[in-house]
């Protein structure tokens, strides 16, 4: 039986770093998870990655595109649909139908 090696991730404080959310000072932590940066605010919770040259990759937003776990709700069989249809007894003025 092999066992997978456990992996330690060290995270440290970064000196005069300021978070970006709550603009608290010394409160953001650095770490690498597969060769890409993150760091997170232990005062607020903040968190993101970031790219090559050290700027913040935003998260995307969760929208009901890209969620595809929601899934519609079942339609209320209470509620029915109504059709409308023209009067046929009511008719256009001529002078209306130029306009």
């Amino acid at each position: 039986m092999s066992e997978a090696p456990i992996v330690t991730v060290t995270k440290r404080f970064i000196a005069g770093a300021v978070c970006p959310a709550c603009e608290a000072m010394d409160t953001i932590q650095m770490w690498d998870e597969d060769g890409t940066p993150n760091r997170h605010c232990v005062t607020c919770g903040y968190a993101d990655t970031l790219d090559a040259r050290g700027n913040s990759v935003p998260k995307e937003l969760p929208t009901r595109v890209n969620i595809g776990a929601l899934k519609p709700k079942a339609a209320d069989p209470k509620v029915q649909t109504v059709q409308f249809f023209p009067n046929p007894k009511l008719k256009k003025r001529e002078d209306d139908a130029g306009q």
